[in-house]
């Protein structure tokens, strides 16, 4: 199963993206991952990726193509994979397609968790994180059992300024332009599997299953 995961952030793609590579049997191919392990070996396409992200900008097509299609050759991709955060772009989309033609391969599914943005927004600013040891919560999705304060060694808990409405505001309002053409280019392939995020983690999962005509187990 060739699978690609869209999703804004705070729709739980990271769960789920657990939950298919465990049923499906195939590896969870992350852009950060990527970026990540090929700036700690100091590849050339890493540190030239890594010029761009110290600068805080996007790393420009060329290179995530062939990051991330250098990804896609290792033989742990050759059964299927599951593709989060690439592809951003139509080029990038473009150029997956043409990748795979080349191999006689093509993608199963463009798998879209959709979740309403106030939902979005409270999950989101709703993230809580320990001064102490580290601990994350969630007031939305995973509260303390005392309001403010840790769990596990009592310390205040506090927002983030990542967290903060307005940042929140701004990354849903970057994904929303970054990827409703992606959305657009899979849907007109007759691709894409629009599923809805807001229920309980389990449904979704079943939800998507269904989708990709497989049964949950």
């Amino acid at each position: 199963m060739r699978l690609i995961l869209l999703g804004p952030p705070g729709a739980g793609k990271g769960t789920q993206a657990k939950n298919i590579v465990k049923a499906f049997n195939i590896p969870h191919i992350s852009t950060g991952d990527i970026f990540r392990k090929n700036i700690a070996e100091k590849t050339h396409i890493g540190l030239k990726a890594k010029e761009y992200i110290d600068k805080g900008q996007l790393v420009p097509d060329d290179v995530t193509i062939e990051i991330c299609l250098e990804r896609l050759k290792q033989e742990d991709c050759m059964n299927g994979f599951l593709l989060d955060g690439f592809p951003r772009t139509v080029r990038q989309a473009d150029a997956l397609e043409e990748f795979l033609k080349s191999r006689g391969l093509k993608l199963d599914a463009a798998i879209n968790i959709i979740v309403p943005a106030d939902v979005l927004k409270r999950r989101l600013s709703g993230r809580r994180v320990c001064l102490n040891c580290g601990a994350s919560f969630n007031i939305e999705t995973n509260p303390p059992k005392m309001e403010g304060i840790c769990d596990y060694c009592s310390s205040k808990l506090i927002q983030r300024d990542d967290d903060s409405i307005e940042t929140v505001n701004e990354r849903l309002e970057v994904y929303r332009r970054q990827t409703e053409p992606i959305v657009d280019y899979y849907d007109k392939k007759g691709l894409l599997r629009n599923i809805d995020g807001y229920q309980d983690i389990a449904k979704v999962f079943e939800d998507i299953c269904i989708a990709l005509g497989r049964e949950p187990k």
